[in-house]
């Protein structure tokens, strides 16, 4: 176990997933919320459970002290009370605008039966916070609709926006769902697909080893070298050090960058151009409790180094002089935490 221990800044959080600072330093997050109690049917994730649908997503505001304000309320919130996706990833485009990807899980279709409480799943919006008042939210792409039109990774239809980054005056974004990474400027385009990830082993679980897991891509970032940094989660059944970092270079075929990680959902750059990531399970998805990690990764690694270890079900990470930020407790309705470990 690493010395560098994490200190608890803020807790009571909803599904808290990614977080992010704006330009003068407040520490936002992502908060994908409580599902709902209308529209149940059957979740796609796990047929024996329900999917349900609610305004219960959120965007908070940490303060100093540790005191949390949702500044944005109301948006969907959809899946089972251990898998609510919704809000996922957010990114400043000015000290009151930011750009917000919502999850999904599903195609178009799954959603449309949600009704209006699931109008915002799938989606790109941007949010516009106002001093006095309700901040104001319109829809910048429907990236579940491009997944469904286009289908880059040639499999089902399903998809689920996580990651988000900045590109220009458009943006990149990871498709959970469609393996995919893709842009947004005018028009929404595909950028590159991560391929299958072929198991090494027979899981106690389910396949046979040589099984085709899905990549499931979970964030991008921009390289100090301009290409694009991509973490993966790696489907079912989640294996063990099956995971990569793929640098991205538009194109051209993606490459791994670095390999022998498990369930990646977040990565980031520091100043000095060292790659940190969240591992959400170090020993796999698959193998609970999940307790995951955050790590360093260097360049052409077989294996990352971890900075701190034994955190409950990590998930998103931000970076700011000597600290990682990281939320916790992703999948907890009202447990959720952030984090704080010195670099």
């Amino acid at each position: 176990m690493s010395s560098h221990m994490p200190k608890v800044i803020a807790s009571g959080l909803n599904s808290p997933r990614q977080l992010a600072f704006s330009p003068s330093g407040a520490l936002y997050v992502a908060e994908a919320g409580t599902t709902g109690t209308t529209a149940c049917r059957p979740n796609p994730i796990d047929p024996t459970t329900q999917a349900c649908v609610g305004l219960t997503g959120s965007v908070a505001r940490i303060g100093a002290k540790g005191s949390v304000k949702r500044v944005v309320t109301g948006l969907s919130s959809a899946g089972g009370t251990a898998d609510a996706l919704g809000p996922a990833d957010l990114v400043f485009t000015g000290e009151h605008t930011f750009a917000l990807t919502m999850g999904l899980g599903g195609s178009p279709d799954y959603r449309d039966s949600f009704g209006p409480q699931g109008a915002n799943l799938g989606k790109l919006l941007k949010v516009e916070l106002k001093d006095h008042g309700k901040a104001r939210v319109t829809s910048i792409a429907d990236l579940a609709r491009f997944e469904q039109r286009k289908n880059p990774d040639g499999t089902d239809v399903d998809s689920d926006p996580t990651g988000l980054a900045r590109s220009g005056k458009g943006f990149v974004y990871t498709d959970s769902g469609g393996n995919s990474v893709n842009a947004v400027r005018k028009h929404v385009s595909n950028v590159a697909v991560l391929p299958p990830v072929l198991t090494t082993v027979a899981s106690p679980v389910g396949p046979p080893a040589g099984f085709p897991a899905d990549a499931v891509p979970t964030d991008v970032v921009k390289g100090p070298d301009g290409a694009w940094y991509v973490s993966q989660l790696v489907g079912f059944p989640f294996e063990k050090g099956s995971a990569a970092i793929w640098r991205i270079k538009p194109g051209h075929a993606p490459t791994k960058w670095a390999t022998g990680l498990t369930n990646v959902t977040s990565l980031a750059f520091d100043k000095e151009g060292h790659l940190y990531a969240v591992e959400i399970a170090s020993n796999g998805l698959a193998s609970p409790p999940p307790i995951g990690a955050l790590v360093r990764v260097r360049p052409h690694s077989t294996s990352p180094t971890v900075v701190t270890g034994g955190l409950f079900m990590p998930y998103g990470l931000a970076l700011r002089g000597d600290y990682a930020y990281v939320t916790t407790h992703a999948t907890d309705a009202g447990g959720g935490q952030v984090v704080r470990i010195h670099l």
